[in-house]
């Protein structure tokens, strides 16, 4: 893993716009990460949130604004390559392929992108399945063995095997109950740490926000609104922030119907 000097941001994304023809997304996203910091982004449905990453992760380019990596733009396919090779992603539905091995998908990018033969990539997949407590047994099922909560621990195998400088966590948590959303914001803690690496996480579950946040920030019709200590959350003076933490239909923010 390649060592950000002077604990500058790993991820700058500058004044980030986008539309959809007439319809205007992002209205200039700025937004920052530094190596070994968790930021939760939150808000509502439609606020802009997934168009945020996919921007990000060079999947969608923005119509105006910047992201850089590492202190570079990421704007050419050399650049944007580069930097996908130094992060992670867990996806919301998990993404699994259901023709492969548990142990296929943890070591597809070690296969199919960087080569690796399949007896040393099944080893590493192994070594990785355990840092998120799954055992050798299960590397030879398939994903529609899994229960969701082990689906969801596959997912972020994948996503750490490379040891990533950055992950993205989109909305990890959904669908499982709380007992089992709490374990996996448990390993995520504990396994971005162990890597100390930077961390984005979209989600609408405040117990995860709470879980695993250094810091939060709000997006809300296409603008970060506030960002501050995830402990401030509960006093950030900003209604709109107010609002979505306590789930209230009643303020600032319209409920999408």
């Amino acid at each position: 893993m390649t060592v950000v000097r002077d604990n500058a941001p790993i991820l700058q994304l500058r004044g980030l716009r986008k539309a959809f023809g007439a319809k205007h997304v992002l209205h200039g996203v700025d937004l920052s990460v530094k190596p070994g910091e968790s930021l939760v982004v939150i808000g509502g449905s439609g606020t802009g949130k997934s168009v945020t990453i996919k921007c990000a992760l060079g999947l969608m380019s923005p119509d105006k604004g910047e992201v850089l990596f590492d202190g570079r733009a990421a704007t050419d396919a050399k650049s944007i390559e580069t930097m996908r090779r130094r992060t992670g992603m867990l996806f919301q539905g998990g993404a699994l392929f259901d023709s492969l091995t548990v142990w296929e998908n943890v070591a597809f990018a070690l296969i199919y992108r960087d080569g690796l033969n399949r007896a040393k990539a099944r080893q590493r997949a192994i070594e990785t399945l355990a840092k998120v407590r799954l055992g050798p047994s299960v590397a030879n099922l398939r994903t529609a063995e899994l229960s969701g909560g082990m689906q969801k621990r596959v997912g972020l195998a994948r996503a750490i095997i490379g040891a990533p400088d950055l992950i993205f966590f989109d909305e990890p948590t959904t669908g499982l109950d709380p007992i089992t959303a709490d374990a996996v914001n448990n390993l995520i803690v504990e396994q971005v740490k162990a890597l100390g690496a930077a961390a984005i996480t979209i989600t609408h579950d405040m117990a995860s926000v709470r879980k695993i946040a250094d810091e939060v920030a709000m997006l809300h019709e296409g603008r970060i609104i506030w960002r501050g200590p995830a402990k401030n959350i509960d006093a950030s003076g900003s209604p709109h922030v107010d609002q979505f933490v306590h789930g209230r239909a009643d303020g600032p923010i319209q409920p999408a119907l």
